[in-house]
This record gives C-alpha cells, sequence and structure tokens, in this order.
C-alpha cells in the first residue's frame, strides 16, 4: 500500500515495517529504527506504491508521538498527491500529561503512525509548508511594527504615526531586498 524513507537515514521500507493495528492503521516504534535518538529524524518520505489505488476521497495520514504524548498531524498523501516529504516536528515528550510508570510497563517510546482517512476530515496536507507560511507572515508583521515604531509620536495613550508610514515601509523593504538576496531569506528561516 505505502512505503516510507527517512531521507538520509534509511532504505525505501515498505508497510511490512509498520506494526498493523488493525484494516487501517499502522504503527512504526521508532526506538527499532532509531532508538532513544528519535528527535534527530527530522523528515520522512511517504508514497503510495505502484498498483496501489486508495479511493478519491480517502487519504494517508501521517501522525507522530513522542514519548508521553499525544499524536499530531503531520500531513498526507493522496492519490492525486502519491507522494509528499513530511517535516517531523516531534512533540515535547511527555506533553500529553504526568508519565506513569509501573514495574511491568513497557518503556514509553516514539511512533509515527500511518492510517487511512477521509480527505475532506483533515487539515492542510502540508502542515509543515502552513507553519512556514504563517511564520513568514509573522517576520513580515513585526518588521512593519518595529518600523512604524519608530517614527511613532504619543498623543495622550494614543500612538500617532506619519500618514506616508507604509509606503516608506514598503519602498524600504522593496530596497532592502533587491540590494541583499539573504534579507528575504532571513524571513523564511
Amino acid at each position: 500500500m505505502f512505503g516510507v524513507v527517512f531521507p538520509n537515514r534509511s532504505f525505501p521500507m515498505d508497510i511490512s515495517t509498520f506494526a498493523q493495528i488493525d484494516t487501517f492503521h499502522w504503527v512504526l516504534d521508532m526506538n527499532t529504527f532509531v532508538g532513544e535518538a528519535f528527535d534527530q529524524v527530522r523528515e520522512l518520505c511517504i508514497f503510495l506504491l505502484n498498483g496501489y489505488t486508495l479511493p478519491p476521497e480517502k487519504a494517508l495520514a501521517v501522525y507522530i508521538q513522542s514519548p508521553g504524548s499525544p499524536f499530531v498531524f503531520c500531513g498526507a498523501v493522496t492519490v492525486a498527491r502519491p507522494s509528499a516529504v513530511l517535516t517531523l516536528a516531534w512533540p515535547e515528550p511527555g506533553a500529553g500529561g504526568p508519565m506513569q510508570l509501573t514495574a511491568d510497563a513497557q518503556p514509553l517510546s516514539a511512533k509515527i503512525g500511518v492510517s487511512v482517512e477521509d480527505l475532506a476530515s483533515l487539515p492542510s496536507l502540508d502542515v509543515a509548508a502552513e507553519k512556514r507560511i504563517e511564520g513568514l507572515a509573522m517576520k513580515v508583521g513585526e518588521n512593519l511594527f518595529n518600523f512604524m515604531q519608530s517614527f511613532c509620536g504619543v498623543d495622550g495613550s494614543k500612538l500617532i504615526v506619519p500618514m506616508d508610514i507604509l509606503d516608506r515601509w514598503f519602498k524600504k523593504f522593496q530596497e532592502r531586498a533587491r540590494r541583499d538576496p539573504e534579507y528575504l531569506k532571513g524571513f523564511a528561516s
């Protein structure tokens, strides 16, 4: 049905590497793959295998789980998007609440889960891209705010800015981007 590759860390692995929980759910225990250094694995490429047809309204959703935390959605593949490289932003271990271990308990480990789900019920298929865009917008907004703040005057409890402040900021922003190709890259990181 599907295969995965951890770029620069593994050969392609098929579904047999995962433990099948039920008809539509599989889990890969990261302890068997990388041990305790699961958080060093930052990317996963998932792909549909040739000959496997996923219904158009379904997706293979990918989730990650740090020890003691809930599963977090990372992205998905569909027939229209049969492969994807997903960023693995591991949640903080123990983020799901206090971890309780007993003498007979299995040690907690990080996991990657894959499940067949309705496409309509999933958030954006590329969570990392959305977060990068959100971060970029926040940095540009912060740059504008800092620029405006340097020209502000105070009138009682109100900040007063010159009427042409947005135009001045945008021209300065464009000039800097033309002069320094690395300037815009700094917003994307």
